[in-house]
């Protein structure tokens, strides 16, 4: 039984956090919307998320958070019972949520150490539908995650929290490099990455349409930020992209009509990635190449503990 229902928001802790606030709240376009010692939030303007992103001062960058929603208390009762009982350690028990928006919630360490949040009834924040040729971010469009041992953390992630393999990339030469997992008819809201280190990959944003998602990508280039990969189509999910890197080096992308899936009838197709029309369909965006790629890598997370293989 599936209990996660969407992605909440994806929480960064980083050594210059006054640079970091400026990108997200100023030329990525988010929205802040508390800031307190250290530690802001940022929403998403289309999204009834409380935020999308949570920023943390702190001496070491690291992923600090992935936090799912749940659709009641009950459900996050029965998970985390769940999760406890198939070995997996929490760091605290369902109670209350203390961050915006409130909630019921817990936290836990998954197989490669990242804490994770699930959490239900948490307020719904006031929020608008985006305008025609606004290029700013509608909600969070989904996580990838960097896994030294892509299929144990598949495996883990589908036995302890339901999540379903839409597809996956290989290639002649590397085996399997990447699965995109869902938790609805969404293509994916989370992916896991073959990489030499347990990192953060990339955190993805859901522009309004084409030309937002065109003229957003342009404001970012404008603004000097570095373009690590696109504007292109991906097959794998029929996505958009473009990648840059925010000021601490995490990748970061805009994207746009995610597919849906008919989830009674889909199969997962292997898409071999060193074929150009899988990365790309359109042709548009720069070759993907060993550089690109190592890009992605993202530094070591020092903040993920080597958790048992459970």
């Amino acid at each position: 039984m599936r209990l996660l229902t969407h992605l909440r928001h994806v929480d960064l802790a980083v050594p210059d956090y006054d640079k970091q606030l400026d990108f997200y709240a100023g030329v990525w376009g988010l929205t802040k919307v508390a800031e307190d010692s250290g530690i802001s939030f940022l929403a998403a303007e289309g999204s009834p998320e409380q935020y999308v992103v949570r920023l943390r001062r702190a001496e070491e960058k690291r992923l600090d958070l992935v936090s799912y929603g749940a659709a009641s208390p009950a459900d996050v009762d029965t998970l985390a019972e769940r999760l406890l009982a198939g070995g997996v350690e929490l760091i605290s028990r369902p109670g209350k949520v203390d961050t915006p928006g409130g909630g019921y919630g817990f936290r836990f360490f998954d197989v490669d150490g990242r804490s994770v949040e699930v959490s239900a009834e948490v307020e719904v924040r006031q929020h608008r539908r985006i305008e025609e040729k606004e290029s700013i971010p509608v909600k969070l469009s989904h996580v990838v995650l960097n896994s030294p041992d892509l299929n144990r953390t598949r495996e883990w992630y589908e036995r302890h929290l339901g999540f379903r393999l839409s597809d996956t990339l290989s290639s002649p030469h590397m085996g399997e490099v990447m699965h995109f997992l869902r938790i609805s008819n969404q293509h994916h809201s989370m992916a896991i990455a073959q990489g030499p280190h347990t990192s953060l990959h990339h955190v993805s944003f859901e522009m309004r349409g084409l030309d937002e998602y065109m003229r957003g990508s342009g404001r970012v280039m404008r603004a000097g930020f570095r373009k690590v990969w696109g504007p292109g189509r991906h097959m794998a999910g029929d996505n958009t992209f473009t990648y840059f890197l925010d000021p601490h080096g995490n990748t970061v992308e805009y994207t746009t009509e995610l597919e849906e899936l008919d989830e009674d009838t889909w199969h997962p197709h292997v898409y071999d990635f060193s074929q150009p029309e899988v990365t790309d369909q359109w042709g548009t965006a720069n070759p993907m190449n060993e550089l690109v790629a190592k890009e992605s890598f993202n530094d070591v997370d020092r903040g993920c503990f080597v958790a048992p293989p459970v």
